[in-house]
């Protein structure tokens, strides 16, 4: 087995600006965050730690929502355009204040979602539900917030449909709502495939005609508005011809409602663009070219069908937050082990598995970059492991890192922002990291680092009411 090192090395920031926050700088010396250097955060606030740059996250989001209302400016005979930030890439209060801010609605798709989104002050007429089960609990939450309940719940089935209008009815509002469609589109990495990929949990099909009842049932009750269609074809997208396809699908089916008087006031295209992970990854679309093709496509869609040009909104999650966010880890046991036509460097970090299950899931690739020091030293063909119980846990499969590391150096993870946190859990008890912010003033905590006794206060046999009061 060969591996060219040079090509598993992970870029620095000057060379790769596409794979790390907006303030990350390596001086020659190591890597800095937000102006402060990684042994300086390491060493003040801990390890692993998840370093969140607040103004590349500001920023990001505000060209989303810049650029999808400069190419669907209803100046354009178009009907305008939006950005919802999905928030399952990462919520807390400080990232919903900084993407609403900056423009953007939030899209939940919890009872817990949606209960941050709105505590964390976001305008009820930019929040959207997603959820293939939706709970009583987070539909009556959904149509009561605000004045006029949230912007758009989008159903995923028929009997969804009645449980909403039971449920605005009940209340006495009017609830909008939007349905989720199975187009048959399907998209990730580098492939598309515009045929039938019907065998999901989400959404209703275009094909069976499910998607059409859906609407006709939604335009029948008083106490639902029918907002539109709504569509999620995939994740790491780079073909943007499965987006043009997709909304070509919604909109023929925005034709058949038309026919029969029921109109699709908003078209949400959904999201799954893609980022770069390691410096192997092409160069991620800009934006602005995304809403630029997707204005295209749906302005030649609704000519072919004599539509008028709806509402258009995308659900940008990783592209906004993914690589706003660095992960820091301390080197443990650093071990040779031989393979196959030479040898492996094992490098352990003190997280794993349980702060980025997204290798072990989905056999993610990500790099990984020496960031205390330089070094002169030969470069190795390294792995860096977790230090849970499992053989799978892995962090980076295969990097090129200098043969001299050692125990206490620390090691970079970058575009660790989308699911990092999200996905985390208490695997072998390890408590989960942080979020520090950077970039915006001092260094400060987005999210506090769990402590054992975070763990154990939900243990019942460890605080049974002896143990209460000893304590």
């Amino acid at each position: 087995m060969s591996h060219d090192l040079n090509n598993l090395l992970a870029p620095r920031p000057s060379e790769r600006p596409d794979l790390w926050p907006w303030s990350a700088r390596h001086d020659g010396t190591e890597l800095s965050l937000g102006k402060v250097s990684a042994t300086q955060l390491v060493q003040s606030y801990g390890s692993p730690l998840y370093v969140l740059d607040e103004a590349d996250l500001h920023g990001r989001a505000n060209v989303w929502a810049t650029v999808m209302a400069e190419e669907f400016w209803d100046g354009y005979g178009m009907g305008g355009g939006s950005a919802y930030y999905a928030a399952k890439a990462l919520m807390s209060g400080r990232v919903i204040e900084l993407v609403t801010s900056a423009g953007m609605g939030v899209d939940t798709a919890s009872l817990g979602e949606l209960t941050l989104a709105l505590r964390a002050g976001a305008d009820p007429d930019l929040v959207g539900l997603h959820g293939n089960n939706k709970s009583d609990e987070e539909l009556r939450l959904a149509v009561s917030a605000g004045t006029r309940g949230i912007a758009r719940i989008v159903v995923d089935s028929i009997g969804e449909v009645e449980r909403v209008a039971r449920i605005a009815s009940e209340l006495g509002r009017r609830a909008r709502v939007m349905i989720r469609v199975t187009t048959g589109v399907h998209a990730g990495g580098h492939e598309f495939i515009a045929t039938a990929h019907e065998d999901q949990k989400f959404g209703l099909s275009l094909a069976s005609g499910m998607a059409l009842e859906a609407a006709r049932k939604i335009a029948a009750h008083d106490s639902l508005e029918f907002m539109g269609l709504h569509a999620h074809i995939g994740s790491q997208i780079r073909d943007l011809e499965a987006f043009a396809e997709s909304a070509s699908r919604l909109l023929s089916l925005a034709k058949q409602l038309a026919d029969e008087g029921v109109v699709c006031h908003e078209l949400d295209l959904g999201g799954g663009y893609a980022i770069t992970y390691t410096g192997a990854d092409p160069q991620p679309l800009a934006p602005k070219d995304i809403a630029r093709t997707l204005a295209g496509a749906v302005r030649e869609a609704c000519e072919k069908f004599d539509l008028k040009v709806p509402h258009v909104s995308v659900e940008p999650g990783r592209s906004v937050i993914g690589p706003a966010v660095v992960t820091l880890y301390r080197m443990g046991t650093v071990k040779d082990v031989p393979i196959e036509g030479g040898s492996r460097l094992y490098v352990s970090v003190d997280g794993g598995m349980s702060d980025n299950i997204r290798p072990a899931l989905y056999e993610a690739k990500y790099t990984a970059l020496l960031a205390n020091r330089v070094s002169d030293a030969p470069l190795c063909l390294a792995r860096v492991v977790g230090k849970h119980c499992e053989s799978g846990d892995v962090v980076v499969s295969d990097v090129a890192l200098p043969g001299d590391i050692h125990e206490g150096d620390v090691l970079a993870v970058p575009a660790t922002g989308a699911y990092g946190h999200s996905m985390s859990s208490n695997y072998n008890m390890l408590t989960r990291p942080g979020t520090l912010g950077v970039g915006m003033g001092e260094p400060h905590w987005l999210i506090y680092p769990e402590k054992l006794e975070d763990l154990f206060a939900r243990d019942a046999a460890l605080n049974t009411a002896e143990l209460v009061e000893e304590k």
